[in-house]
């Protein structure tokens, strides 16, 4: 369907009032007797659909037909063991494995002689891997059927398989045997064959069967002897190779960490190596999921019998690594590990979880540890090695074991901890200690700002702040000047420094011969100037200013030789002072300043996230926006309040402008590496500002087909499934508009498209805005008439009842996309069979739509029905009974000038003709069959005469009419 899109976006603030309709979605029950003479037309159906290679439609009609018959409790019926071992047939041919096994046995549990179900279950069990259990089904069917050579054969190989498999694994033995050997020893030099060895070992563990052959053939112990080595790419291999033991297998976990101890992983933890640290994060990571979740692959045996209770040993991990934080010899790697693990895994996942222990205990053992890392002044003599992720890390952490408390005296007592540990440094260790005291404030402020207010209210705190800003040692400006720029958040306080502190940092901006000094001065000055937000009429500072500054932070951010930590403080005073639309046109003119940023976003400072990402949501207006109410704007006028105003330059054409400059310097490429970031940095308010500026990128449709290709399309996904409510809104958004206007299956490829649903169904809820639901529906729709599977998955996610109700909105484009909608879902069997259901007024709607004055509606309700009457012939004689228009409606239909609802009605007409001789003879003593005679000789529509011709040679064929002589015929003719 072909959409107004500029017409509807003038038209969606406008209010809606829904219209609440009862809906009943269950089954209808059968009659005995219906079913009786269904079911084995729908069988014979499945069984043509198998043979002509329709696999998922077989299915769908075997499944019908299993709701037909009688449940387990009612009188057993011949049909459903038959039914199930046919649908174990198409599970096999659709690969459904675990699907084919269950239905088969549920045919063996009706006739335990059933060779059929029998022989489909061996099937499955083997490619399940499950032989034993294989070869006693097809020892059941060769004692059954002894002189059947399929059932000898398939015996043969199964035989052969596990006679392999049991060589293969012998093999593997002394494979795992020969490896350990080749890295343990000294004398052997080859670096090729150790590497070999080394990830054969990584790959053999990844896989249930290989970790467990290692772990049996006495390999903790080996890969222990490995790790002491302290070689480092042997170390490595060593911990990937753990990480594969303990996944998901909660007994081996226990055993490997009580062996590893935590000298060892305090060592490994040690170690000055990145990929080292990466790959202790992620063996820490899979311990703890084992640990808390338990056995997690299907894994029969005594794994339950072997560990019971694991709190201990979390408990006792999460201590260790509380103390590593604070080691001096623990490397800023391993600091940096240990921070995304607690942040990963001591919060809770959902705050519908009521148990928040684990927080509340690393909190009482933990927080001034994480304090002093988040205090650690960076190259301080006797400091903490930290990288320059590590504070923003420690400030995630807090924000997340804040953000976990559950009541204001939980909170009090956060507090409380945070205020005793930076008094206790302001008060009594000199400088050194103010600095520190200073530092951990920074920290609070990016993090759980709460606390961060709380402590900058001591006494003595600002003062000191903005002492040392006029410091001559540059550690104490470094840190006393972020200090200030992270005060400034709030109004209060940013009126408080402007008034005494704006005039020290235009004196260190202009006086400073340190570039690191200076560049911090200018973002303050940066947030300061910027505190009207776009509010054009509220500017801090003179004329011009602003873009001197922005000028400025452009020349330091394309400078290479400057570090890329002060070159992140650049992108920091772009943050700010691109809230000015004037900045905002010249940075998008600076195309080095444009891929200088994007180059921070994709350099290994992953602090910088946010910052870049709040640079391109100024530069594309894409943050909230709301319109004045008029007669309010008249009414602060006539009291004399202040009126925000927009800025010339921030209304639409210019923004459209700067979306295509963005687009052309590349800007999806980089949001999609910033989306596969797996630092703490990409926070929740991260992605949010991401997905606004997806959002933004493809508003227009033009643009979507460039997003889709540089990968927008994929990373949208992670967006819309994780994040706040308000991003992740953003971003299924953005995917329903991609899908709107892009093939989905080329702009989500092989199984990503399936999680594309969630997302989309998620925009149909009743709060959302007109808007998102009317785009969430155009894309179902799009979705809906790909495949059965994905109609599956709309089912599943529940959408079919919200786009039932969307059927009765009252504007006009939303009804009209939700009818769409169901048009397609009805190709599944499922929803079909709502329309059946005894009370529903469902049938009715689309009978009356397809006699709506809106031709766009007409079209998709009689297509709706078009589907319906073909699929489900009962639906035919259910029409003349929902209301007594159902004729003219049709006969409208047939007499439409459009061909489109021409096709539609008389494709009605003959299906409806066909299933019922009754509803035939009322349609032959109408003038139907007078318009149908003259549709069928309609020469210029062959399709339309071609079915009306049908339906009038079924009539012929119920002896309703006469068929014409052949004579008058070519009379006729000529």
């Amino acid at each position: 369907m072909t959409v107004d899109f500029l017409h509807f976006y003038r038209l969606h603030q406008r209010s809606f009032h829904r219209l609440l309709h009862r809906r009943i979605l269950g089954r209808c029950p059968c009659k005995k007797q219906e079913a009786g003479k269904k079911v084995p037309e729908l069988r014979r159906e499945g069984n043509e659909l198998f043979q002509t290679g329709r696999y998922e439609e077989a299915l769908a009609a075997y499944t019908r037909a299993l709701s037909l018959c009688p449940g387990d409790g009612e009188e057993p019926d011949p049909h459903r063991a038959v039914l199930h071992r046919n649908r174990a047939a198409c599970h096999l041919k659709l690969e459904d494995y675990v699907q084919a096994e269950l239905d088969a046995s549920k045919a063996i549990e009706a006739d335990g002689h059933d060779v059929k179900s029998l022989f489909r279950r061996s099937q499955a069990r083997q490619k399940l891997g499950r032989f034993d259990q294989a070869l006693l089904d097809l020892q059941r069917c060769v004692s059954l059927e002894p002189k059947n050579k399929a059932f000898q054969e398939a015996l043969r190989n199964l035989g052969s398989s596990m006679h392999e498999k049991m060589t293969a694994m012998s093999r593997t033995d002394s494979k795992v045997e020969q490896m350990f050997k080749l890295l343990l020893d000294p004398e052997e030099k080859d670096l090729d064959k150790k590497q070999k060895a080394a990830q054969n070992l990584i790959v053999l563990a990844r896989e249930e069967p290989g970790a467990e052959k290692i772990f049996q053939n006495d390999g903790v112990r080996l890969l222990l002897q490995l790790l002491d080595t302290g070689r480092a790419d042997t170390v490595l291999a060593a911990v990937r190779t753990l990480t594969g033991l303990c996944s998901g297998h909660r007994s081996r976990t226990a055993v490997i960490l009580a062996a590893l101890g935590p000298q060892r992983l305090f060592a490994i933890l040690e170690m000055e190596d990145e990929q080292a640290s990466l790959a202790t994060y992620s063996l820490l990571q899979v311990m703890f999921d084992a640990l808390k979740e338990g056995l997690q692959r299907d894994v029969r045996g005594k794994e339950e019998a072997v560990v019971l209770d694991t709190s201990k040993e979390l408990k006792l991990l999460l201590k260790q690594l509380l103390e590593a934080l604070t080691r001096e010899s623990i490397s800023s790697y391993g600091r940096d590990s240990i921070l995304n693990l607690l942040i990963s895994v001591v919060p809770r996942k959902s705050l519908k979880d009521p148990n928040n222990c684990l927080t509340l205990w690393v909190i009482d053992q933990g927080l001034k540890q994480i304090l002093e890392v988040g205090g650690t002044v960076s190259h301080s003599p006797g400091g903490l090695r930290v990288t320059e992720n590590t504070l923003m890390s420690a400030a995630v952490l807090l924000s997340k074991l804040y953000g976990d408390l559950k009541c204001d005296g939980e909170r009090e007592n956060f507090h409380r901890l945070c205020e005793d540990y930076v008094r206790g440094w302001f008060q009594d260790h000199g400088v050194p200690g103010k600095l520190r005291a200073i530092q951990t404030a920074s920290c609070l402020l990016q993090g759980p700002s709460e606390a961060g207010n709380r402590v900058l209210e001591l006494s003595g705190i600002m003062e000191s702040i903005l002492a040392l800003c006029a410091s001559s040692r540059e550690a104490d400006q470094l840190v006393a000047v972020e200090a200030l720029i992270h005060a400034a958040d709030k109004a209060k306080r940013a009126t408080f420094i402007t008034a005494n502190g704006v005039t020290l940092l235009k004196e260190i901006y202009k006086h400073s011969e340190r570039d690191s000094i200076r560049i911090r001065a200018l973002v303050g000055l940066c947030k300061l100037g910027s505190a009207g937000g776009t509010d054009f009429s509220m500017k801090q500072f003179a004329e011009g200013s602003t873009l001197k500054l922005a000028k400025q932070c452009r020349k330091w951010l394309c400078n290479e030789a400057i570090d890329a930590g002060t070159r992140y403080w650049a992108a920091e005073g772009l943050a700010f002072l691109s809230l000015d639309a004037d900045v905002k046109e010249e940075l998008l003119e600076d195309k080095a300043a444009l891929q200088a940023l994007f180059w921070l976003a994709r350099s290994e400072n992953r602090s910088v996230l946010f910052a870049v990402a709040s640079t391109l949501v100024n530069c594309t207006s894409s943050y909230d926006q709301e319109e004045p109410d008029p007669q309010m704007v008249e009414l602060a006028k006539y009291a004399k309040q202040h009126i925000p105003e927009k800025h010339p330059k921030d209304k639409p054409e210019f923004v459209r402008q700067r979306v295509r400059k963005l687009l052309a310097a590349g800007v999806v490429s980089a949001l999609t590496c910033m989306v596969k970031s797996e630092s703490p940095s990409l926070s929740p308010a991260c992605r949010e500002l991401i997905s606004r500026v997806f959002l933004a990128v493809v508003e227009d449709p033009e643009d979507r087909g460039a997003v889709v290709a540089a990968g927008g399309g994929k990373a949208l996904i992670p967006l819309a499934l994780e994040g706040t409510e308000i991003g992740q809104t953003k971003a299924a958004q953005a995917l329903a508009k991609i899908t709107i206007t892009t093939a989905p299956e080329m702009a989500f490829p092989g199984e990503r498209i399936y999680e594309v649903v969630r997302p989309l169904v998620g925009l149909l809820h009743l709060n959302r805005s007109a808007l998102q639901n009317f785009e969430g529906l155009m894309a179902l729709t799009n979705l809906a008439g790909t495949s059965e599977r994905l109609r599956q998955k709309i089912v599943k996610e529940k959408a079919v009842p919200m786009i039932e109700g969307y059927m009765f909105e009252e504007h006009e484009m939303i009804r009209l996309a939700a009818t769409e909608c169901m048009c397609n879902m009805a190709l599944s069997p499922e929803v079909g069979e709502l329309f059946l259901v005894e009370g529903s007024d469902r049938l009715k709607l689309l009978v009356l739509y397809s006699g709506e004055d809106d031709e766009r509606l007409q079209r998709a309700a009689s297509g709706t029905l078009a589907v319906l009457t073909s699929l489900l012939p009962q639906i035919c004689s259910r029409i003349p009974q929902v209301t007594t228009h159902w004729l003219e409606i049709l006969q409208a239909l047939l007499l439409s000038p459009g061909t489109e609802l021409q096709h539609r009605g008389v494709v009605v007409v003959r299906n409806m003709v066909a299933a019922d001789k009754e509803v035939a003879e009322k349609l032959m003593e109408s003038e139907t069959m007078e318009i149908l005679s003259v549709m069928a000789k309609a020469k210029a529509k062959p399709q339309i005469a071609q079915v009306a011709q049908e339906c009038l040679a079924q009539a012929v064929a119920y002896g309703l009419i006469k068929p014409n002589p052949p004579a008058a015929a070519e009379k006729e003719e000529d």
